[in-house]
């Protein structure tokens, strides 16, 4: 008697291929991806919380009237209303592009001199380099004391060499300009070695040919740096002179600091504008007003780096 035998069919190898069982794309992911992530993650997450989040807070709180313990009570547009009409936020404004104008020509045009010296051939270049960065590293409280030391109107370093010398001594801390000048001094002594480097930098990667052959055609040091150093480093100018604008235009410890008074010491003389927000924010309490402060000072400094690049590029064409 004949028997049928049951087999279980093959699979189909019609198709040329045989399924698989899919992966899903978490696992993938994790796979590829996740440690790589996770090692960065610290940085966006501390970014997230001390960067992003003041940001949005202070956005949100220039709409409110604060004071730190009461509820916020919502004012609309009220805040930058009274702000462009503050007398005392213009002046702040007028004192801060003084103070910019008379530290940062001066420590930009130092600053390369010095960066075209070091690449000299000089003996002991790297000591120099450090030497003149040490200032950028120092606590600015320390280089505010020291300062405030050199500038005393009573007791200071530099009125007392005046009176060696036979001329009258300065109230540097109680008159306008004085007040300026003193401040802007501690912007070039902290930021002149920095900007030093980062144009040193940008002289070692200009070809010594070119200094090379304007040497055989008779070019002197003045001739090198005027037709070949400057036009090529025009790209690094324009960053320093970025920088800059953005750093000087938020000047506060050195004011704060020296002369000690939230409100920029006699006659508002050096009242910047971050110094301004941090007596309407912490001093007065009025917390709504000095993020609406933050954000004038933002469109300023924004304002002042397009106008400084325009500038810069219209004089290089």
């Amino acid at each position: 008697m004949a028997t049928t035998e049951l087999s279980t069919p093959a699979p189909s190898m019609a198709s040329g291929t045989i399924s698989r069982p899919t992966i899903s794309s978490w696992t993938k992911f994790r796979q590829r991806y996740l440690a790589q992530y996770l090692s960065i993650a610290p940085f966006y997450i501390l970014f997230l919380i001390f960067g992003l989040f003041p940001i949005a807070f202070a956005g949100y709180l220039a709409f409110q009237n604060w004071d730190g313990i009461a509820p916020m009570e919502y004012v609309g547009l009220n805040q930058f209303q009274y702000l462009v009409t503050d007398a005392l936020f213009y002046e702040s404004i007028v004192n801060t592009l003084i103070i910019w104008v008379i530290s940062t020509i001066p420590m930009l045009a130092l600053a390369l001199v010095l960066a075209f010296m070091l690449n000299q051939s000089l003996r002991g270049k790297s000591i120099y380099r450090i030497a003149f960065f040490i200032p950028n590293v120092t606590s600015i409280v320390a280089i505010a004391i020291v300062f405030g030391s050199i500038f005393g109107n009573q007791f200071g370093l530099l009125n007392a060499f005046l009176q060696w010398a036979g001329a009258d001594q300065v109230g540097w801390l109680t008159s306008d300009w004085g007040i300026k000048v003193a401040i802007a001094s501690m912007v070039i002594w902290r930021w002149t070695g920095y900007n030093a480097i980062i144009y040193l930098a940008g002289l070692q990667a200009i070809p010594d040919d070119l200094y090379d052959a304007a040497k055989v055609d008779g070019a002197g040091t003045w001739n090198l740096f005027r037709d070949i150093t400057i036009p090529l480093l025009r790209p690094v100018i324009l960053f320093t002179v970025i920088t800059s604008t953005i750093g000087g235009l938020q000047i506060f410890t050195e004011s704060q600091i020296l002369l000690n008074d939230s409100s920029g010491g006699p006659g508002n003389a050096g009242l910047t504008m971050v110094l301004y927000l941090y007596d309407q924010a912490f001093v007065q309490n009025q917390f709504g007003y000095g993020a609406a402060i933050g954000w004038g000072i933002f469109v300023v400094v924004i304002v002042f780096s397009l106008l400084n690049w325009r500038i810069l590029n219209r004089a290089a064409d």
